[in-house]
């Protein structure tokens, strides 16, 4: 069983009001006590209103929840996005901020274990994912570049000095937006994070495919 059915079976079991001791779970569930002992942890981390303690028995009490939903890599950055807008917008309305920080949390709860050993904050409670959000002004500009195939002036932070690039991709990696690019200042392939674009100008200039300047050249190049 994967672990967030497991957390959200762990959960429906606890709603029924009584105490339920891990070593019972843990037979339940076919994991070890310390297993259990983890994942009542991750649950209350993660908000659930889990009481009792180890060694007598844990119990839910009432909460709002959702069955499990299955989400496709472009719908959970989609969540991240609006998590990260929120969170760098609220402004004056902190607790907007801490309820995408708690949801953000939640969601980090129930990811696949397996994704990595060490997994990264899911949402944009870390700096460098407020940072990111900075980025999302960019996203207009960069994506009607890449259609029109329009060249861009850009100034990047820890940059020196100002590049003229053809933008040929964006992507997301690690929660994070980067851009491929031709660098027509360096003359040579690109790769950056949107949000370290400090200055962003379209050029009226188009770009044609040259041949070694190409998306497809660049994928060949990385191989």
């Amino acid at each position: 069983m994967r672990k967030s059915d497991r957390l959200f079976a762990l959960l429906q079991r606890l709603k029924d009001g009584r105490l339920h001791t891990a070593e019972v779970l843990a037979e339940e569930f076919g994991v070890s006590v310390r297993t259990i002992y983890r994942d009542m942890d991750t649950l209350a981390a993660s908000g659930v209103p889990v009481t009792g303690r180890r060694g007598r028995g844990y119990a839910a009490e009432a909460s709002i929840t959702l069955p499990p939903l299955n989400l496709t890599e472009t719908e959970l950055e989609v969540l991240h996005l609006g998590l990260a807008a929120v969170g760098a917008g609220a402004g004056e309305l902190p607790e907007l901020a801490e309820a995408a920080e708690s949801l953000s949390a939640k969601i980090d709860a129930v990811l696949p274990e397996e994704a990595s050993p060490e997994p990264a904050s899911f949402g944009f409670a870390g700096a460098a994912y407020r940072e990111a959000a900075q980025g999302f002004r960019h996203m207009p500009v960069f994506r009607a570049a890449i259609r029109a195939r329009q060249k861009l002036r850009v100034t990047l932070k820890g940059r020196d000095g100002v590049q003229e690039i053809r933008p040929l991709e964006i992507d997301y990696w690690g929660r994070v937006w980067t851009c491929t690019a031709w660098n027509e200042t360096r003359g040579a392939f690109d790769s950056f994070r949107i949000d370290r674009v400090t200055q962003l100008t379209p050029l009226p200039g188009l770009f044609v495919d040259e041949p070694g300047k190409r998306l497809s050249d660049y994928r060949d190049h990385k191989r």
